[in-house]
């Protein structure tokens, strides 16, 4: 298993994936789930990639030389050309079905399912950034001002955090601390997601970043979060009142009051008895 988020800001773009990659509870091993393709001056690529792993490698080779052409005699469109990163999403698309075509067959006779999942964005000189999510069938859809991030792998912990924090007018650095918090939610709550993590933060227009960070368990910006996120969270737990039972003072323990007697009442219909 693992977790990936990126995230499209009006500023830019931010990046983040684990490593670890599970085949059991004592067989884990640790492999780059990111891979940066830059061109200085022209674009700059993120892939990010979960599900199986020998799928998404194979991907991320054939992505490499992979080519789309519209016509016969049409020039060939590859990552390093495409005119779009709509176009680049397509050549990954066509990626995605080329390894499909070649071991789907062999991976179904195994009992095992073609699975990958990927987050792949970026800017092409001549465009905006633009950010999708790739199916296993090729097919992908594009992130909007209503969607601005999207997820792979182990989303669930990590999610109500981006929910609450992040929109396009969120600042590059604050974003990337949300995505830091998020990821780091799914560290504690699932084992499968697991140090070291990659980042990078991505300014529009720039063509290139100069923040690529490996993550480990000694980085001190890290560690000083996790334990200051936890801290925070028990302190504005410990300020909030504790349900009133018997109705005093607020209206909201006056609900909970009542709910709890139509429960009551529920319960102790003779049909309910019964059952």
């Amino acid at each position: 298993m693992t977790y990936c988020v990126a995230i499209k800001l009006n500023a830019g773009l931010i990046f983040l994936s684990d490593s670890r990659t599970n085949a059991g509870l004592d067989q884990i091993s640790t492999f780059r789930k990111m891979i940066v393709y830059e061109k200085p001056d022209d674009r700059f690529m993120v892939l990010l990639s979960a599900g199986n792993l020998s799928i998404s490698q194979s991907v991320r080779e054939i992505l490499q030389v992979e080519q789309l052409k519209e016509h016969a005699d049409s020039e060939p469109i590859t990552i390093w050309n495409a005119k779009s990163m709509f176009d680049a999403a397509r050549v990954l698309g066509a990626a995605i079905r080329h390894v499909r075509e070649r071991d789907s067959e062999a991976l179904r006779q195994s009992g095992v399912d073609f699975n990958v999942s990927l987050i792949f964005g970026g800017q092409i000189k001549g465009e905006a950034m633009r950010l999708f999510q790739v199916y296993s069938a090729g097919n992908f859809i594009e992130a909007t001002p209503e969607t601005p991030y999207f997820q792979v792998g182990e989303s669930k912990y990590g999610k109500p955090v981006l929910d609450r924090v992040i929109t396009p007018a969120t600042p590059l650095d604050e974003a990337a601390k949300c995505a830091l918090v998020s990821m780091d939610s799914t560290l504690k709550s699932n084992l499968s997601v697991g140090l070291p993590l990659d980042l990078v933060v991505y300014e529009a227009n720039q063509f290139q970043s100069d923040k690529v960070v490996c993550i480990d368990e000694d980085n001190a910006y890290f560690k000083m979060m996790h334990n200051s996120w936890g801290q925070k969270l028990r302190e504005v737990f410990d300020s909030i009142e504790d349900p009133m039972w018997n109705g005093e003072h607020t209206e909201v323990p006056l609900m909970l009051q009542s709910g709890r007697n139509q429960a009551l009442k529920k319960i102790t219909t003779p049909q309910e008895k019964l059952i």
